[in-house]
């Protein structure tokens, strides 16, 4: 369930960029779940088209999904509206997405960002935004050329064809199915919400997600015969495959719909976030090697690690400075040293999600350090670590703190709702006739991350009110400029935050 102040964030983002009334509609559906169109009109008293214009320009953006669903009654097929939360706060870091293409792939920017602008396109939409945005006297890309950047986006998986419009998913068969796996032998198994269920079921398979547009004759004619527009060693055959090579390009062009793949720019900055975080720890000399591993990556399917051959590190190696000299010998201690586990010693992986839950904690000990003092960063720290309830003889003998201010400072973490007190009967004998055990609140990460979207949305009020002001015509236009630029800069940072806690 998404908290209040997530809430407020992700519609305030939506009345920026889309207006009041579509973020009417998206309050709407994050506060109360799946609705029907019916339902939303008669909760805010809104007239259908404006409610259904409204869903198109969310459906469009990539912040609401449809699905179809029984009734209540089983009598008819209904269709619900859910908005996606992480897709909106995404709107967030479309500069951040831009940064990962121009450092990959460069050449596709332009792409990208119509992708990103607009939010679901075809190929010909994107050909013709691409062309009007060349500036007059330089030449223009040939269709070709965009294809050919258009493919290297989906063949790197930054770009997909958008999921399924209306996917039926049955909530009871899905609960039907959860039981049955609950009867069976017990698994690790992640507990999906309503939002990821309805999501992984419009999804397409990969092989059709990411499937590349054909090449086309049609496109070797619009060339202007020029040879360095043509694919060197293009075969055409003709005949009926011809044609239906043609269908099939013609339909991927102006028919199928594409959209940009949040998971794998989210990917990119876990990586990226991962590394840069290791690096002050790093010894002398080992920077490239830690870089290379992380662009050697040979799969994205594992969002959790990464796994490098010792082949790829070798050859992204070389392309740094100093790299070339380096041996075998040299690189694997150091990526060994570097937690990176390997069993055949010609792969090395490292693991992702390990890393990001310390960073997590580290974020949440540094707060209660800053707030509370070190006495509760050690008191916090060691309830955290041991995961169970413990008692106050032993807090007070692990940490070797005094006993008053152990019992002062247990108390302020316990008001603030960062740990959770229970009193437990003494066994007879021991002088006492109960005794207080102290753990870690199971909560304490939901409401640290509430406290992320209120400080989110503290400094977009802060830059939309800079905005205003601007828009008055102010006389200290330049003071407020530079105050707006340091506000979106702080946001921009404050944002990697809400990436550790609630992306990555």
């Amino acid at each position: 369930m998404v908290s209040q102040h997530g809430i407020l964030l992700a519609t305030g983002l939506i009345s920026d960029h889309f207006g009041p009334l579509v973020a009417k509609v998206c309050d709407c559906l994050l506060r109360q779940g799946a609705l029907q169109l019916q339902e939303i009109v008669r909760r805010l008293n809104l007239p259908p088209g404006q409610v259904k214009n409204s869903l198109l320009v969310l459906i469009q953006h990539n912040c609401v999904q449809a699905f179809s669903s029984p009734s209540p009654r089983g009598d008819r097929t209904m269709t619900l509206y859910l908005t996606i939360f992480n897709n909106v706060l995404h709107r967030l870091r479309f500069s951040k997405f831009i940064s990962v293409i121009r450092a990959d792939i460069p050449e596709s920017e332009a792409l990208i960002e119509g992708l990103l602008q607009n939010g679901r396109l075809t190929f010909d939409q994107l050909v013709g935004r691409t062309i009007s945005k060349v500036p007059e006297g330089t030449i223009r890309p040939a269709r070709e050329e965009i294809r050919m950047n258009f493919n290297r986006l989906v063949s790197a998986r930054y770009v997909e064809r958008c999921p399924k419009a209306e996917p039926h998913f049955n909530p009871q068969e899905d609960e039907q199915s959860t039981t049955a796996r609950k009867r069976a032998p017990k698994t690790a198994e992640e507990v999906l919400s309503l939002e990821q269920k309805v999501v992984n079921t419009a999804t397409l398979s990969d092989p059709e997600r990411f499937s590349e547009i054909p090449y086309s004759m049609e496109d070797a004619s619009k060339t202007n015969d020029r040879p360095h527009n043509v694919v060197a060693g293009a075969k055409r055959k003709h005949g009926a495959f011809e044609v239906d090579e043609e269908l099939n390009s013609t339909i991927a062009e102006n028919e199928v719909l594409w959209r940009v793949n949040f998971e794998k720019f989210i990917f990119c900055l876990k990586k990226k976030f991962c590394a840069d975080r290791k690096k002050p720890k790093l010894k002398v000399g080992t920077h490239p090697i830690w870089e290379s591993f992380f662009e050697a990556n040979l799969t994205d399917k594992d969002t959790n690690s990464v796994t490098s051959s010792i082949g790829g590190i070798l050859e992204k190696l070389g392309q740094k400075e100093g790299g070339a000299a380096m041996s075998i010998g040299q690189i694997q201690p150091v990526l060994e040293d570097l937690q990176c586990t390997t069993s055949t010693g010609e792969e090395f992986t490292f693991d992702l999600h390990k890393m990001i839950e310390a960073c997590r904690n580290e974020e949440i000990e540094s707060l209660v350090k800053k707030k509370y003092g070190q006495e509760a960063f050690t008191i916090f720290r060691l309830l955290v670590t041991q995961g169970c309830a413990v008692e106050t003889d032993q807090i007070i003998d692990t940490t070797i703190l005094d006993k008053q201010i152990v019992h002062s400072t247990l108390y302020k973490l316990w008001n603030d709702g960062y740990i959770d007190t229970e009193k437990i009967a003494s066994a007879a004998g021991t002088g006492y006739a109960q005794f207080f055990v102290w753990r870690a609140k199971n909560t304490f990460r939901e409401q640290f991350v509430d406290n992320l979207y209120h400080a989110a949305l503290n400094l977009r009020q802060m830059v939309n009110y800079i905005a205003e002001l601007l828009l008055e015509g102010s006389k200290d236009e330049t003071k407020l400029r530079n105050r707006k630029n340091i506000l979106i800069l702080a946001l921009t940072r404050h944002d990697d935050s809400l990436l550790l806690f609630c992306d990555f």
